[in-house]
């Protein structure tokens, strides 16, 4: 007779023991997936409210290249006296100046993005420094139409910059 209650209390336990870790597993799998959903979904929201703080951030960086452009740098950066060295002193700074004014943006940019951005503000200086080396320019008029002629026989390197984050946007969006 004990056999038999004991056979009876296993009967009912058993059964119990297997349906509550069942439904612990259960309700344990569903928690972990109701965690990932809420986690996805804020990154979805975080992502909604960062893309268009990264789109600004690539049209910043887009003017920047576009003022960079010694075709528009030379047009808004004149020679107060028409000396060459004064003149290429005037540009770099200008150059460096709008750099860093656009220092932040990096943030919300890739860093190979970037890198272009720096190669190109680079460039750019250099090709102006590399034509101020040009003994035979005795002038600031001089140099200006130096740079601009070297323009025409090569296309700028913010030109391939522009192309850069265009790509990388059209990539984001």
């Amino acid at each position: 007779m004990d056999l038999d209650r004991i056979i009876d209390l296993l009967s009912y336990t058993i059964p119990t023991i297997v349906t509550g870790i069942i439904a612990y597993y259960f309700f344990l799998n569903h928690t972990r997936n109701e965690e990932r959903k809420l986690k996805l979904s804020m990154l979805k929201e975080n992502q909604k409210q960062a893309l268009p703080i990264k789109l600004q951030a690539y049209e910043r960086m887009t003017l920047f290249l576009e003022r960079l452009n010694p075709s528009n740098l030379l047009l808004r950066v004149t020679s107060i006296n028409n000396d060459k060295d004064a003149y290429v002193i005037s540009l770099i700074n200008t150059i460096e100046q709008e750099f860093e004014h656009n220092l932040s943006q990096q943030i919300y940019i890739s860093d190979k993005c970037w890198s272009v951005i720096v190669a190109s503000k680079n460039a750019t200086a250099q090709i102006i420094k590399k034509t101020s080396e040009d003994i035979s320019l005795k002038n600031a008029q001089e140099l200006r139409e130096a740079i601009l002629k070297k323009m025409l026989e090569v296309a700028p390197p913010s030109k391939t910059a522009l192309a850069f984050i265009k790509d990388e946007v059209k990539n984001m969006i």
